[in-house]
């Protein structure tokens, strides 16, 4: 009776227990199994002819804090076509030398925020022992909605410095991550999906990279491309900070820090500036008229993306890429090349409100689940 409290307790199917030895920091649980009948892996013919015996230690899942060892006594099986062969145990997988509860014990824990090597010591295996079951686990992808979002992450995978990630704009998931963001790949991935579905998509969200545009107009034809508001507002951002570091070139040293130290004040929005900070932009911007003109192009272009009526947003980005290509100043004219060439998407953007916003959080815990693996 006893026998078969411990034996319930183990959990394991079809198993008794036979001896258990305790150590400060091990368990030995030896185990046996009933004979059965068998079927020959090779001829397919069935057998109880018992050829021999051999003992095999398994890993299992730690038990009262200690490193827990199961110490299976195995029948090898003859056959009369001459096949020697093991029986098959649910609880162990072919070739391994630990339990299958064990390596779903393992999968389990790579779900939380925890290193490789913590789960490998709390689990007593290996460090590449956790590697090769993480590189098994597979979660096969969402299946397409109406909208989707694919941007890049800087990782660490074999296949090349950046991944790509695919999101749901909308319900706020992930779809899928890929190990590659290359054209070809993208494609072949593509093109592996449902026609049905891939039509059914009305909107894709991206950034200003021409392979995603070009791949979305391939694969999606219904759908809406959208360049994310992130994306074209840094260039805009990146053009006033470009003529401010070009106009610092002829300061004195003392003026070039002060600029330099000073210029979120250039930056941030003019309304959202105290009085105080007000007057010292308007004194840095007096100082040279492309900045006067960089700042009002600037504070311009912020006003056309907060701006609500999408008719609004319309006419005046259009006025404010004439502008800028006749301001005579070469970080906006480049800007307002770039604005130009990607205007459709651009708007769409304004008139659908949709962003990468999403996919962006994404990125942040994929890199600090990075860091967290790697340690």
């Amino acid at each position: 009776m006893l026998n078969k409290h411990i034996t319930s307790l183990l959990n394991l199917e079809g198993i008794f227990v036979k001896k258990i030895n305790h150590a400060d920091n091990y368990l030995k649980i030896y185990i046996e199994t009933k004979a059965t009948t068998q079927i020959c892996p090779c001829c397919h013919q069935q057998t109880k002819q018992i050829h021999d015996y051999r003992y095999q230690k398994i890993k299992d899942l730690p038990l009262q804090f200690k490193d827990c060892y199961l110490i299976l006594k195995k029948r090898r099986y003859r056959c009369k076509c001459g096949k020697r062969f093991y029986e098959k145990y649910p609880f162990l997988a072919r070739y391994q030398q630990r339990t299958t509860r064990l390596t779903q014990y393992i999968a389990n824990e790579l779900r939380n925020s925890v290193s490789i090597k913590a789960v490998a010591e709390k689990s007593n295996v290996s460090h590449s022992t956790v590697t090769r079951i993480l590189d098994t686990i597979h979660y096969s992808s969402f299946p397409l909605k109406d909208a989707i979002a694919i941007d890049e992450f800087k990782g660490n995978a074999e296949t090349g410095k950046y991944q790509c990630i695919i999101v749901n704009p909308k319900k706020n998931y992930i779809m899928d991550i890929l190990p590659d963001r290359t054209q070809s790949h993208l494609s072949a991935y593509f093109r592996e999906m449902n026609r049905n579905e891939r039509h059914r998509v009305k909107f894709f969200v991206c950034d200003m990279w021409q392979p995603y545009v070009d791949l979305a107009y391939s694969y999606f034809p219904n759908a809406v491309v959208i360049i994310d508001k992130y994306h074209f507002i840094r260039h805009v951002t990146w053009a006033i900070e470009n003529v401010r570091k070009r106009i610092q070139k002829s300061m004195s040293p003392t003026l070039r820090k002060y600029y330099k130290r000073s210029r979120k004040l250039i930056l941030t929005r003019y309304y959202k500036l105290k009085d105080e900070d007000k007057k010292a932009c308007d004194l840095m911007l007096l100082y040279n008229d492309d900045l006067r003109k960089a700042h009002m192009l600037k504070e311009w272009f912020y006003d056309i993306c907060h701006n609500e009526k999408y008719s609004i947003q319309r006419k005046e980005l259009f006025e404010w890429i004439k502008n800028a290509e006749n301001s005579g100043i070469k970080e906006f004219k480049k800007c307002a090349a770039t604005f130009r060439h990607w205007s459709k998407e651009i708007l769409n953007a304004f008139k659908y409100g949709l962003t990468n916003g999403v996919t962006e959080g994404f990125n942040n815990k994929i890199k600090v689940l990075s860091v967290y693996l790697m340690v």
